[in-house]
């Protein structure tokens, strides 16, 4: 199918939503999400199947909503996000779903060395640099390659200097949602001047479904022996620490809100305003794809399960929601009301000679893929 036949499908679709908390209806319009962007036009595209509905907007590369049952059936919408471009346009929280690039999670200071000349990028959080920067790929309209039913491909072209990274980079990113109900993401990227790349995608989610209550009654689970600790500005001090007798051991599924009243006195939780950390993964062969955790519902069952070739797992538990950002079922993204779990190498990794490597060669193919895996626990 042409991709301008469907792009006038896409004209004709009213997408119809219900908060199954409020039992409010709305009708989120496919033209809220059709805008011109530096010359570039943004839409709304739907992958389904017999069970799960995925939501994606080409702004960003971003999940705009992800629909799933829960042990009765009941629909539920497990990620958060906006009606329309103007509202992600305007959103104080930048990251909403989005594909996260040239380098995800922090740059100490924004800067590092690669073939004996210092880089420098932009600042954008605190002193450090985050998520590729304020112009990152979470604020670029993606090209939209092809799309079906049950997948979308994309493409960004990254141009040498785009800030401040050595190198034109060539991205695709392919959203694939199977029969087993995984939603498949899979990257890969080539350059022409040596350069770092640390791809992600930043969803946020509540299993209950958005905007519906705390998620520090979700269990989580962690295949992670031992985590990252970090300075007070969340840099890494650059070594493994063990997860045994810390705030930050899952390996057993425990409540995410379970250890969070050790926040005044573990000063990793106290940097972190709680969870805001990089997992190692246990891994028997590097770069194999293996289970990261899962993470289960108690009140609807919903299960989410991460698998992932990627060395390490951002958690992230929602410590800086503040309420000033308004979903699209009209209500606030609150404190410890969603959670992140990005699927990536480690942060700061160009300036940590211990951390696996994320410098990508001329000549070389940026490959990795992770799975969100969804079901209703037992």
């Amino acid at each position: 199918m042409s991709l301008n036949r469907l792009s006038i499908i896409s004209l004709l679709f009213l997408f119809v939503f219900c908060n199954y908390n409020s039992k409010e209806e709305f009708v989120l319009k496919a033209s809220d999400f059709q805008k011109t962007i530096d010359g570039k036009v943004t839409n709304l595209y739907l992958l389904k199947n017999d069970k799960i509905k995925v939501y994606i907007t080409n702004y960003g590369g971003r999940i705009v909503s992800l629909l799933t049952p829960d042990r009765y059936g009941q629909m539920g919408d497990v990620v958060l996000g906006f009606k329309s471009i103007d509202d992600y346009l305007s959103a104080n929280g930048p990251y909403h779903g989005a594909l996260i690039g040239r380098v995800g999670n922090r740059i100490a200071k924004g800067k590092f060395t690669l073939d004996g000349k210092t880089y420098s990028l932009p600042i954008n959080n605190n002193e450090n640099h985050l998520h590729g920067g304020p112009e990152g790929f979470n604020n670029q309209v993606w090209e939209v390659k092809a799309v079906d039913q049950s997948s979308i491909s994309m493409n960004y072209f990254s141009k040498d200097g785009e800030m401040g990274y050595p190198g034109n980079l060539d991205v695709q990113v392919k959203y694939s949602l199977n029969n087993e109900n995984e939603l498949l993401i899979s990257y890969k990227a080539t350059t022409d001047k040596s350069t770092p790349v640390n791809l992600t995608n930043h969803a946020f989610f509540n299993l209950a479904g958005e905007a519906s209550g705390t998620i520090n009654d979700h269990l989580l689970k962690l295949n992670a022996d031992h985590f990252t600790p970090v300075d007070e500005t969340l840099i890494p001090l650059g070594e493994n620490r063990s997860v045994e007798g810390t705030p930050f051991d899952f390996r057993i599924p425990k409540t995410i809100g379970r250890d969070l009243n050790q926040q005044n006195t573990n000063t990793q939780m106290n940097y972190g305003g709680g969870y805001d950390h990089n997992f190692v993964l246990n891994k028997e062969n590097e770069r194999e794809m293996s289970l990261a955790g899962y993470v289960i519902d108690p009140k609807t069952g919903r299960r989410m399960d991460i698998f992932t070739e990627e060395p390490g797992i951002q958690f992230y538990g929602g410590n800086f929601m503040d309420g000033s950002d308004i979903g699209k079922y009209g209500k606030k993204f609150l404190y410890r009301e969603s959670f992140a779990l990005e699927t990536q190498h480690f942060p700061d990794s160009p300036n940590q000679p211990s951390f696996p490597n994320i410098i990508l060669l001329p000549g070389d193919i940026y490959q990795t893929k992770s799975i969100y895996k969804f079901s209703v626990a037992d």
